[in-house]
């Protein structure tokens, strides 16, 4: 055997007994385990681009974002998707920093309300009583927007906290409240077995917006930024190829929100624009979203959304399929 052909060998040996340690753990956190928005996580691990990128996910859910952030403080999880107005824990002192700006317009909630009501316009809501997860949340300030907008006034419509999901649901079947603030994947079920009419589509009343943000920890930032760079570069390769693959996106995502193929491929063309490509923090969104933290009574006063973010882990080039 050659000098050259040993060197060789050797080389394959210590390549192929190289523990797959080589790849850099995460700990993922979302809010919700359904939601289309945290597909991009799902897409990345099925086609393997985490993989390729060096990276190992071990991907957890949590009930809302302030268990997520809970856990973030805890040390319990390094990277969370979650949403934009999550930035106001940062200003409160959570030891994290948003990483990149995912989603923009709200195009994932509606306000639906009973299909027995006679409400079929924006105008009907006024007056009406609508199911939203928590005070001080994202479903929450969506519906007051609304009502800024129309100029009902302060009591133009009534926000119930009922914790969402299948809570508001029962609220709104008991006649608690006439409509809730849901997912489009809920309230088309809900419409196609008669029990619910859509009203509002968010995307439509708040264009400028950042509906989704994500999170390292200051102390994966400091300790391993490479890794946090390649988790950006690996959501936006997903988003990629998200974009340039329906049915394989639908046949991953369809599992995870718990809906069939048809129903997914419909979520899919709804909410497939509101993805940014680049993750960048625009200005006039960041405005919307500094003035929401004050209306819901989050912050006492708009905070320099500057300090709440970076864009150091972006990717540098463009990412395509």
């Amino acid at each position: 055997m050659t000098m050259r052909a040993l060197v060789l060998g050797l080389i394959s040996a210590i390549a192929l007994a190289a523990p797959a340690g080589a790849e850099d753990v995460l700990r993922v956190g979302n809010p919700s385990a359904t939601a289309f928005s945290f597909v991009p996580v799902n897409v990345a691990m099925e086609t393997g681009i985490f993989a390729k990128n060096g990276l190992k996910i071990e991907y957890l859910s949590f009930g809302g974002d302030a268990k997520l952030q809970q856990a973030m403080i805890a040390d319990s999880v390094d990277i969370a998707v979650a949403s934009g107005p999550a930035l106001a824990f940062v200003q409160k002192g959570a030891p994290e920093l948003g990483i990149a700006a995912t989603a923009g317009p709200p195009l994932l909630l509606v306000w639906s309300v009973r299909a027995d009501l006679p409400i079929r316009t924006i105008k009907d809501l006024k007056g009406t009583k609508v199911a939203v997860s928590t005070g001080g949340s994202l479903t929450d300030w969506l519906p007051k927007e609304l009502a800024r907008q129309q100029g009902w006034g302060p009591d133009g419509i009534t926000t119930v906290h009922t914790g969402g999901g299948p809570p508001a649901l029962m609220a709104v079947r008991n006649k608690q409240v006439e409509g809730w603030v849901t997912g489009v994947n809920q309230a088309w079920e809900l419409e196609a077995k008669g029990e619910m009419r859509t009203i509002v589509k968010f995307g439509d009343v708040v264009r400028d917006f950042i509906m989704h943000v994500t999170y390292a920890t200051n102390k994966v930032m400091e300790k391993n930024p490479d890794a946090v760079r390649r988790f950006n570069r690996s959501w936006f390769e997903a988003i990629a190829f998200m974009r340039a693959n329906k049915s394989e996106t639908v046949k991953i995502a369809a599992p995870v929100i718990g809906s069939d193929a048809a129903l997914t491929a419909r979520t899919y063309d709804e909410l497939m624009p509101m993805f940014s490509d680049t993750g960048k923090f625009e200005k006039k969104d960041l405005a919307v979203l500094a003035r929401s933290f004050v209306e819901l009574g989050t912050l006492d006063k708009e905070p320099d959304m500057s300090k709440l973010y970076t864009e150091k882990f972006l990717p540098s080039t463009p990412v395509t399929q």
